[in-house]
């Protein structure tokens, strides 16, 4: 039968160990992890996300992208203190320290053969869970572009990563757009850009009709590649006759809903895209949202559709819109969260809805919440950095 121990009765268990392996003070490492083996113990580790790099340094840190794995392990990465994985039961941290190029991390996705790929401001990271199995480390390959300009070939961003249906992986980073088809890495020109932009295309989204959408900060409206042309949406043009003016004419590509709609944002608010009705593009095949219409706030960097079909969008707040209510009732489509509901900070970067139902939220200051439908739980505490015992304690058998 197992033993359950908190981290402080595991904390004073390994302390009589150390104390009844010890000689002369001195830990030994096998010793150590002979007489834990033998305990039969599973440690209860950090529940909630513990701060202990970047973010006590900077309070400017976010939690930054979100996945939930095929194992149903829900995946953090954070613009500071690397990513954490979080079993159910306890959340793991893996840094720089466990052969991640950088702990800043922009995004993060599961491909089809369950690795995880994890984009960060200096390249691209790669975990095999299958490996880890095997071998018992946590370690994390580093894959590296051959990029078109040697000028280009150090420290770039990795913005987003998506694999379309085919399978291949399409890369959005900071000196373009690339697609790896299992075997090496392909340059493709979405525009001629001559723009000395730090941002590039930022967001791909492949839509039901195998369309693909590009979108980032450096470029004016949205493309769209249909397999053989790509087309521009000039956004400032389509919005011309609309009721409220437009000062930005970039997107973001976010999601393509259950009805078919596509979802663009950006810092003016939200779009909503009618693909059924492309054949009148203007102001009656975009329908927009600002805050006027219940937004949080028009600044809008991450949204999701959950499985009861409603829209979240993150940025300046968080808020809920539900389609069917906007039948039902003009105003009463959207839903607005503060902090009465929980959610103490309201700059949000990253919105997931795990398996469960239940929506975890990452914002500014590496912060992390659950809603349960009620109420938001925070699911982080800021720690302090392990010095070199404590680590040996946390993690006996190494990496």
């Amino acid at each position: 039968m197992n033993n359950y121990f908190s981290i402080p009765q595991s904390l004073t268990f390994l302390t009589l160990l150390i104390i009844g392996t010890s000689c002369n003070g001195q830990v030994k490492k096998d010793a150590l992890q002979e007489n834990i083996s033998k305990s039969n113990i599973i440690f209860v580790g950090p529940q909630k996300l513990v701060k202990n790099l970047g973010s006590l340094k900077d309070k400017g840190h976010n939690v930054h992208c979100s996945l939930q794995d095929k194992a149903g392990n829900l995946w953090f990465g954070t613009s500071g203190d690397g990513v954490y994985k979080y079993d159910g039961y306890m959340f793991t941290q893996f840094t720089t320290s466990n052969g991640l190029n950088s702990n800043t991390i922009d995004c993060i996705l599961e491909d089809k053969n369950g690795k995880i790929w994890i984009g960060t401001d200096d390249g691209i990271c790669l975990y095999d869970p299958s490996a880890t199995l095997r071998t018992g480390d946590h370690k994390f390959s580093k894959i590296q572009i051959a990029l078109p300009d040697d000028t280009l070939r150090g420290k770039y961003h990795v913005w987003s990563i998506m694999q379309d249906k085919s399978g291949k992986l399409w890369f959005a980073t900071q000196v373009g757009v690339y697609i790896y088809d299992g075997k090496s890495f392909n340059f493709f020109k979405v525009v001629d850009d001559t723009k000395d932009c730090y941002a590039k295309i930022e967001k791909i989204l492949e839509d039901n009709a195998g369309n693909f959408w590009f979108g980032g900060r450096c470029h004016d409206g949205v493309y769209r590649y249909d397999g053989k042309s790509i087309t521009k949406f000039d956004l400032e043009k389509l919005y011309q006759e609309g009721p409220t003016p437009r000062e930005r004419n970039w997107a973001f590509p976010q999601l393509q809903d259950k009805n078919g709609n596509i979802w663009f944002s950006n810092w003016d608010g939200v779009y909503r895209y009618d693909p059924s009705d492309s054949l009148r593009i203007g102001s009656k095949s975009f329908t927009t949202f600002t805050k006027k219409d219940g937004l949080s706030g028009n600044v809008v960097a991450r949204m999701i559709e959950d499985k009861k079909g409603n829209i979240w969008f993150g940025g300046d707040g968080l808020s809920r819109y539900d389609p069917s209510a906007s039948l039902r009732a003009a105003g009463k489509s959207f839903t607005r969260f503060t902090s009465q509901d929980g959610l103490i900070n309201n700059s949000i970067w990253s919105i997931l809805e795990d398996k469960t139902g239940s929506i975890w939220v990452g914002t500014r200051n590496t912060s992390l919440f659950r809603y349960d439908g009620k109420t938001f739980t925070n699911y982080t505490e800021e720690g302090e950095q392990p010095d070199s015992l404590f680590e040996d304690i946390w993690n006996p058998f190494g990496n």
